[in-house]
């Protein structure tokens, strides 16, 4: 599963949701991953941020790739949108063959649509 901005920080602060997330994929040993991007849009201040800092020690932070930049750009001309976050994230999200876990399904709605194999968009909470 790859996580969303929400998602993560949800996880921050330290949500009964958050903390289930963490533990049922512990349970189960389901692979977290996300974007650097992502991370990057939640990253305050590392010395508060202890929560964030261990979960994303366990997941998988996936970089934006140079062969990503034109596959974002034509998900965003296609699906009409501009959030290159976002877009990555849908990107990586197709080339791993994970579903994707937000707390806004709205955000992948239009890149769910232009995408020609499109992963699942799961709602959080």
């Amino acid at each position: 599963m790859i996580l969303d901005a929400g998602v993560l920080i949800a996880i921050d602060r330290g949500t009964e949701t958050g903390k289930a997330l963490l533990a049922n994929a512990d349970r189960l040993a389901e692979p977290l991953h996300t974007t650097a991007a992502v991370a990057a849009q939640v990253w305050r201040d590392g010395s508060r941020q202890a929560r964030l800092t261990r979960a994303l020690r366990l997941m998988t932070l996936h970089p934006f790739l140079p062969a990503d930049v034109a596959k974002v750009g034509e998900t965003l001309r296609r699906s009409g949108t501009a959030d290159v976050v976002d877009a990555h994230l849908y990107v990586v999200a197709e080339r791993i063959g994970h579903d994707i876990l937000t707390s806004d399904t709205d955000d992948f709605t239009s890149l769910r649509t232009a995408a020609a194999h499109a992963p699942q968009v799961l709602a959080w909470q």
